[in-house]
């Protein structure tokens, strides 16, 4: 976002920061100069993220529904990089199905990875940024989370809790000078879309084509920069949030 910088050597921790939005947030945040740790279940291809961005970066393998790996990830961080400016969760799965095709353990790996997991990492981040009195959070959430989506019944359900979870937590840390917001992003060229029929779903977006990676990650941080902001969700859908 034009005017706005992030100061030199401020540590950034990004769950699903290796790939997709969370890569792109990534890249962003380092030629901005940020000290960033790169975190998702896959240590290897983390560590080819990290190692695509330059020196001074952390690759970690996490299960973020696991308290207990967030806690031992969190103190990586803190002996490796320093204390924790900004937290990104970008983390997030979906499967797909009418709800009474979905199988119970597709619901629960959803809430557990979309919601519990950010609800873990937010509680680990926060009680470091109260001792360090500051910081930000930005959890990317989804428009469907928002609008609903048919045979996205679940994964709405996680990025709903999500907004809700978000915007409760900014009201209980803003005196710890702490900020939390959410972006919620429409059709974006990642992974979690390649199996969707683009030249259809097009023709439903205001704007007449997906977003970029790299669109998302510019919200993300004009949230973690904007000194003034928070408890609020930026819709980054094209125009999607337009249709009724």
């Amino acid at each position: 976002m034009p005017g706005a910088r992030v100061a030199m050597n401020k540590v950034c921790a990004i769950f699903g920061g290796s790939r997709g939005i969370g890569k792109a947030v990534a890249e962003l945040l380092a030629q901005k100069g940020c000290r960033l740790a790169i975190i998702a279940r896959n240590l290897e291809v983390a560590q080819t993220t990290a190692h695509h961005l330059g020196e001074g970066h952390l690759a970690l393998s996490c299960d973020v529904s696991r308290e207990q790996d967030v806690q031992n990830t969190f103190e990586e961080m803190r002996r490796n990089l320093g204390p924790i400016n900004y937290l990104v969760n970008a983390a997030g799965i979906n499967r797909d199905g009418l709800l009474l095709r979905t199988k119970t353990e597709d619901m629960i790996s959803q809430i557990h990875t979309n919601l519990l997991g950010t609800m873990l990492t937010c509680k680990a981040a926060v009680k470091c940024m109260i001792q360090q009195q500051g910081g930000a959070i930005v959890n990317v959430g989804s428009i469907v989370g928002i609008k609903g989506n048919s045979g996205q019944s679940v994964y709405g359900a996680s990025k709903a809790g999500l907004v809700g979870f978000s915007r409760s937590l900014a009201k209980e840390v803003a005196n710890k000078k702490i900020r939390v917001n959410v972006v919620a992003p429409g059709f974006v060229h990642t992974e979690m879309t390649a199996h969707l029929e683009e030249d259809q779903l097009k023709k439903t977006i205001p704007l007449g084509r997906f977003g970029e990676p790299h669109e998302v990650a510019q919200a993300v941080v004009f949230l973690l920069e904007s000194p003034y902001v928070t408890g609020s969700i930026l819709i980054v859908d094209g125009g999607l949030q337009l249709l009724t």
